[in-house]
């Protein structure tokens, strides 16, 4: 039985969750609120969400890739993706969907397989591609307009937390998941 949140999914958006055996995410928007924050001796400072941490930990316990691909170089995206155990990390990108291909071809993955979220106009081409395009609620409009689904949740908030608990709970992991966290 899905979580109650993800009960208004539509049936077409968890069949393709049902596939996924990648999430590859913009950072900036996706994963932070997307506010750049600079110290005056230029140190870039950057908020991640715990609840988005834990569920890119959930996906990598049920056997899903997880890449993080933005167009920024940033040594605090290095340390957070070091933390959650991200090994595939493109940093000043600026060809999302040619790493993304070239991500795929070396994990033998085809588009259908895929999940990518994004919030704005570098995304577009990656987001084309895939099999499963997701983009968070507070996402430009034009980005908004050509994704399979909108979490509820904004960049920042908990909105890659709302896709893996998708694609976990589509895939019918989610229940081993709470066992495993329950008995801990």
């Amino acid at each position: 039985m899905p979580a109650t949140y993800l009960s208004t999914v539509p049936a077409a958006v968890r069949e393709r969750a049902t596939r996924i055996r990648l999430l590859a995410l913009d950072v900036d928007g996706t994963l932070t609120d997307g506010r750049l924050r600079l110290a005056s001796d230029g140190t870039e400072i950057k908020a991640f969400n715990a609840l988005d941490g834990q569920g890119l930990k959930l996906l990598h316990e049920s056997g899903i890739e997880v890449a993080l691909i933005t167009a920024r170089n940033s040594a605090i995206v290095a340390q957070r993706a070091a933390e959650l155990g991200i090994k595939h990390v493109y940093q000043g990108c600026h060809e999302k969907l040619a790493s993304l291909r070239a991500l795929c071809q070396i994990l033998s993955l085809e588009a259908e397989q895929v999940a990518y979220m994004g919030d704005d106009l570098p995304d577009l081409s990656a987001l084309g591609w895939v099999g499963l395009a997701v983009a968070p609620s507070n996402a430009h409009p034009w980005i908004a307009q050509r994704v399979h689904w909108i979490t509820s949740k904004a960049g920042g908030a908990g909105a890659a937390r709302e896709l893996c608990d998708l694609i976990v709970d589509a895939q019918g992991k989610s229940a081993q998941l709470l066992r495993k966290y329950a008995d801990a």
